[in-house]
Formats: structure tokens, sequence, C-alpha cells
């Protein structure tokens, strides 16, 4: 089994069970929707399998440890880059915007690689919020730690703005016109 295989293995294992928030779809498919859009872009493997473990550490008991003694020290690395601290000392509410700036400033400095991975997850977050809106309305924020859709505008276009150095990429065109859509 090859590195992406096992990537995808050890993702789906420690998603298992795991849901997105405020629906009953396998969070998997977050990740493995992240890792398509990722494809669209580079065939690095490395890169793809940081796409699909973006969240393990974030989400999962699963730590940078585990990463970089089952997929080494680049992909650990690259999985490091997009996950957030989730400041558990500080109710989520409180800790969002907080999480949210620490990942805008990170991306001023990301690499090429770790920008395709930020955009590959933030792309597939905002297509489920179109879609979500398109069929439940304005009510999804409620869903979320951040209510206020405002909020979730500044954050997705501070993002866009952070990620213009890979703009040439259709994905990108596509957040970008998504972002548009979900907040006009």
């Amino acid at each position: 089994m090859g590195i992406l295989e096992k990537a995808i293995s050890f993702a789906a294992e420690k998603h298992s069970g795991y849901v997105r928030k405020g629906s009953d779809i396998p969070y998997i498919v977050h990740p493995l929707e992240a890792l398509a859009i990722a494809a669209g872009i580079t065939s690095d493997h490395d890169i793809l399998a940081a796409a699909v473990l973006h969240d393990v550490v974030e989400d999962t008991p699963a730590t940078l440890e585990d990463i970089a003694e089952k997929f080494g020290e680049r992909i650990a690395e690259l999985v490091a880059s997009e996950s957030e601290d989730k400041m558990f000392d500080l109710p989520p509410s409180e800790s969002w915007k907080l999480r949210k700036e620490a990942t805008i400033q990170a991306l001023q400095n990301a690499s090429i690689d770790e920008k395709i991975i930020v955009l590959s997850d933030k792309l597939s977050n905002i297509r489920a919020i179109h879609r979500d809106i398109v069929r439940e309305g304005d009510v999804i924020w409620e869903k979320f730690n951040q209510k206020d859709k405002k909020m979730h505008e500044w954050y997705y276009r501070a993002i866009a703005d952070a990620l213009t150095e890979i703009s040439d990429y259709l994905a990108y065109q596509e957040f970008c016109r998504l972002i548009d859509m979900v907040f006009r």
C-alpha cells in the first residue's frame, strides 16, 4: 500500500463515527473531498496525503507524532500547518476569532504546498456551506460556534486574500465565486 492509500485508510479509521457539524454526513467525506480538490492541483503524494489527514490531529485523538511516525516528517509538517490550536482553555465561541486570526496570520508565511491544502479544506467547507444555505437558508449559521454570518464572511474573504499567490488554480476561482454567492 502506498503513502496515499495508507493516509486514506488512517483518516477513515480515525474519523470513524464522526459526522459533519449539524448533519449526519460521515466526517470522512470532507477529508476525501479535500483530497480530490488537491488532486486537481498537484500529483505530489505527500501533499495529497496531508490533505486527507488535515483534520486528524485537530479533531481526533491522533497526534502529530503519530503522523510523523506513520507518514514521515514532511507530511506531519504539512498537517501541522493546517491544524488549528483549539485553545481548549476557552469556550469555542470565545476562541473562534483568535483561532481564525492565527490561521490567517500563518498563511502569510505559508508555502505553496501548505496553501494548496488550506485551499482544498476551505473550498470543501464553503461548498458545504453553500449547499446548506441553498437548502436551509441563513439558519445554518446557528450550527457553528460563531453564529454571526459577517464574521464568517470576514474569515473566508481573508483566507481568499491570503491565497492570492495560487489564484491561477480553478479551485481558487471556485472558492472566490462561492464566497461571493454565500455572502452576497
